[in-house]
């Protein structure tokens, strides 16, 4: 038998070694299949994108407008003009760039010029190479500021940040997983089985979302690339936890390996498995999401955990019966020994026991009482400028232009109409309050307006900044008068009504998607513990965490990093994420106090299953924390503010209602909580 497991293991061993020589590769080609164009991501009955698929019949090549904005505060001289018109002669023979050039337009205050450069949109998706070039011409020197803003700014520096995704990142992230391990574990040597294992999910996972994106089968964009690499960094680790500390308890109860890595298997499988399974349902309920970016994130994320599963239940134990009890050292455990429980643990259980009820009465109230946050949390969206944790070239081009031109300049709300009521609608765009000036788009042999299939285009724009509140209110009120117009059958588009569209979406997906999750989970836990009252309990018990968490974020987002707000699928994220890997930690207790519990009754089993777990779940907590953590070297707001949520929420999770509230409430309620199943009694108290 021992021979056999260990050719088995080394079988599969190579195999493995084989599939990522074959997929590593793909894991630094993901940002080439990455797109980050918010209005690609909308759903396709939002009024925005209606409006987008008219766009593209009134000009000859879609573009993004890229804003240059030239700006000396006491005022522009002959050579500043005389350097901006050299720019622009240099600007027009860039590749990528459409002329001709709309003419640049000086301040009212003489102080700024803007000119306007339409960036080409293309298959290969080269704006931000384009913007690169323009801001090489366009430089700052002798007083004169130049940069280089809009939305072809904006998108040239996001692609920037998730660039460095694929490598600072996951640096940052296998730094933090191997300090942990080596502080978890106390050995030079058992860390690079768990780091080994991670490194194979994750080029697996990699190469399959590599080609899932370029068959267009999945849409991967920056945030869920950079979501990917900590949760398989993450997730992975702690099913490792699980199973290296299952493995290491039995070895003090077999002679051979291959025997101890049987049984570890035989009673971890089941719950790696179901939380894995959990995680994965949670993740593909976004797929019912109107926006196509929170869709992307499902399968994605998705992917990853399968892969992670499937590696950690098949390459960890063999690597580890491979290395037998050497993997251990130098604390190696030998047949007889008792690694059981912590006397920590043990402590614990006994303190939960003798104040079961008080105990889960004061945590319940404690974390009430930090959800009470949430009345503090804004999740309106951000604007351009408040969603980078740093001023990017984009953000200070854009504060110089608001400065001297009405902000929306560069990128008007677009405003479609049947063009028999054209005089009515540009009428009604003209009287909305907000727009600074409003253009009949013009055919091109003449003054008279271009007609595309009986539509014609009034662009307007905008006194408020693109991105801001204020913008969209003014889109708002544009739907609301150019709706109005009797046979009009306007649509109002543009970039701000991306925005304004992409909240509502998000604040749908909300209403719809968290209930179907809560209902996945229930199920999947009332099949596990083969109970109705555990998982009802657990649900809860989860959810409580989740608007603490919340709670506590909401007032640090705002005093203490100063954030403006939220993304609007900050919650949805949270929750997923929070809910689908907070459920872990119940699902390794609770499986292992009910594998107690049928030999020694509820209560007993409760303590006992505490005191062998609250160790590896401790460590599990702070180990997928650390990891989600990482995301903030990304100087993105949204997933500064999601790393945080996560981490605060599965520390929260892990320490106080896994290790307090849950057991706690299980021992008051001893049997019951397995209701309707009567296999398990309630057996000694104490």
């Amino acid at each position: 038998m021992r021979r056999w497991g260990l050719l088995i293991s080394g079988a599969v061993v190579l195999a493995w070694l084989a599939i990522s020589g074959v997929a590593g590769p793909m894991s630094g080609k993901l940002a080439e299949v990455a797109t980050n164009d918010n209005a690609s991501f909308l759903p396709a009955d939002a009024e925005a994108t209606r409006a987008q698929r008219l766009a593209g019949g009134f000009v000859d090549q879609p573009s993004t407008p890229a804003v240059i904005i030239y700006e000396r505060p006491g005022g522009l001289t002959p050579a500043d003009l005389a350097r901006v018109n050299a720019d622009i002669a240099r600007i027009i023979e860039v590749e990528g760039v459409l002329s001709p050039l709309p003419p640049p337009a000086r301040s009212p205050d003489g102080q700024a010029v803007r000119a306007i450069v339409p960036v080409a949109d293309t298959a290969e998706g080269n704006t931000p190479e384009v913007v690169a070039e323009l801001r090489a011409i366009a430089t700052s020197a002798q007083g004169l500021e130049a940069h280089v803003a809009g939305p072809a700014g904006l998108l040239a520096d996001l692609v920037t940040v998730f660039e460095s995704i694929d490598g600072t990142l996951l640096l940052v992230t296998a730094s933090v997983v191997v300090f942990i391990l080596l502080l978890v574990y106390r050995s030079p040597v058992l860390w690079i089985v768990p780091m080994i294992c991670n490194a194979v999910a994750f080029s697996v996972s990699a190469a399959a979302v590599y080609y899932l994106a370029k068959a267009d089968i999945i849409v991967l964009n920056g945030q869920a690339q950079g979501i990917l690499t900590v949760l398989v960094f993450g997730a992975g680790t702690d099913y490792a936890l699980l199973l290296v500390a299952r493995y290491r308890e039995e070895l003090t109860r077999h002679q051979q390996p291959v025997d101890a890595m049987r049984v570890a298997l035989r009673g971890a499988f089941p719950a790696i498995l179901a939380s894995g399974g959990t995680v994965i349902a949670g993740l593909l309920c976004l797929l019912l999401s109107a926006l196509n970016s929170n869709r992307a994130l499902g399968p994605v994320s998705a992917v990853g955990i399968a892969a992670t599963l499937l590696v950690m239940l098949t390459l960890l134990p063999a690597l580890l019966v491979l290395g037998g009890r050497r993997v251990f050292w130098p604390r190696t455990p030998q047949p007889g020994g008792n690694l059981g429980a912590n006397r920590l643990w043990r402590r614990v259980a006994v303190f939960v026991a003798r104040r079961a009820r008080v105990i889960w009465v004061a945590t319940t109230l404690a974390l009430l009482a930090l959800a009470g946050g949430l009345v503090a949390l804004d999740t309106r969206g951000l604007s351009s400028d408040e969603i980078f944790t740093t001023r990017t070239e984009s953000v200070i081009g854009q504060e110089a232009l608001a400065r001297h031109f009405p902000a929306g300049t560069g990128s008007p709300a677009q405003v479609f109409t049947k063009v028999e009521a054209l005089a009515q609608t540009t009428a009604a765009v003209r009287a909305t309050e907000g727009v600074s000036d409003v253009r009949v788009v013009p055919d091109a042999g003449g003054p008279a307006p271009k007609v595309v299939d009986g539509w014609a285009q009034v662009q307007a724009t905008l006194t408020a900044a693109l991105d801001s509140d204020a913008a969209e209110q003014t889109v708002e009120r544009l739907r609301t008068a150019t709706h109005a117009v009797p046979g009009a059958d306007a649509l109002v588009g543009g970039f701000t009504a991306v925005s304004l569209d992409t909240r509502t979406a998000a604040e749908r997906d909300q209403r719809v998607i968290i209930p179907v999750i809560l209902l996945v989970i229930a199920v999947i836990l009332a099949l596990l513990l083969r109970s109705l009252m555990a998982p009802a309990l657990l649900i809860a018990t989860v959810v409580l965490s989740f608007a603490a968490t919340l709670g506590i974020c909401a007032l640090l987002f705002e005093y203490v990093f100063g954030f403006a707000g939220s993304d609007p699928s900050f919650p949805l994220f949270a929750f997923v994420f929070l809910v689908a890997l907070g459920i872990d930690y119940n699902i390794f207790l609770m499986s292992r106090v009910r594998e107690e519990a049928l030999v020694h009754g509820a209560r007993a089993g409760l303590r006992r299953g505490l005191a062998v777990t609250g160790g590896v779940i401790t460590s599990a907590g702070v180990v997928l924390a650390a990891t989600f953590v990482a995301l903030a070297v990304l100087p993105l707001v949204v997933l500064v503010e999601l790393g945080v949520a996560v981490a605060l929420g599965v520390l929260l999770d892990a320490v106080i209602v896994r290790s307090l509230l849950v057991p706690a409430l299980a021992y008051d309620l001893g049997a019951k909580i397995w209701w309707p199943s009567r296999a398990i009694g309630d057996g000694r108290r104490g």
